[in-house]
């Protein structure tokens, strides 16, 4: 797993409009893309991250921590399993 990093996407995908960040990771959509293209390398990805975490504050990051520790252990953030689980 050490060659792989997991993408931060939570699940909660609204992109505030002032900022351009999600309010659920705190990407741009640029960013977004980038998480997704094969070739981006896994340094950057492991700095985007960073910087995607030093963006959010309060509710934002205990909620995207909480979430992404979940998603890195069950392979699901806890929104998305939320929502299957009501289906």
């Amino acid at each position: 797993m050490n060659n792989k990093i997991i993408s931060p996407c939570i699940s909660i995908c609204k992109t505030d409009p002032v900022t351009g960040f999600c309010y659920g990771c705190a990407r741009t959509n640029e960013e977004k893309k980038l998480w997704k293209d094969e070739k981006t390398p896994i340094e950057w990805k492991k700095r985007n991250l960073e910087i995607i975490i030093s963006r959010m504050q309060g509710w934002q990051k205990d909620t995207f921590k909480e979430s992404y520790d979940h998603k890195k252990k069950q392979g699901i953030s806890i929104f998305k399993k939320n929502q299957l689980e009501k289906k």
